[in-house]
């Protein structure tokens, strides 16, 4: 089994708000993450304003922020200037 590292923790519950959740259990279970890493994990991403938390009634809500929006991006396009799809050749032998 592969572990994540941190950098790729954060990156995962980034992709889940961007994709639209915002309930914080919504977010553990699709990240795969307990509830305390979770906690840990919002702190550090609220303190860089990579997300915002709104508390609705008695619920927290978690929406991606415009800097959160670009972190995203640019790891994105990091990735895909490292990991190249497999060439095939179509030379015979």
């Amino acid at each position: 089994m592969v572990r994540r590292s941190k950098l790729e923790i954060y990156f995962d519950v980034l992709a889940i708000i961007d994709r639209g959740f915002s309930k914080p259990t919504q977010i553990m279970y699709k990240t795969n993450l307990s509830w305390s890493s979770l906690q840990e994990i919002f702190s550090t991403l609220i303190n860089g304003n990579f997300i915002n938390e709104e508390q609705k009634k008695k619920t927290k809500r978690y929406y991606i922020t415009d800097k959160g929006k670009r972190a995203i991006y640019y790891h994105m396009k990091s990735i895909d200037g490292l990991v190249k799809p497999k060439m095939i050749s179509t030379r015979a032998y």
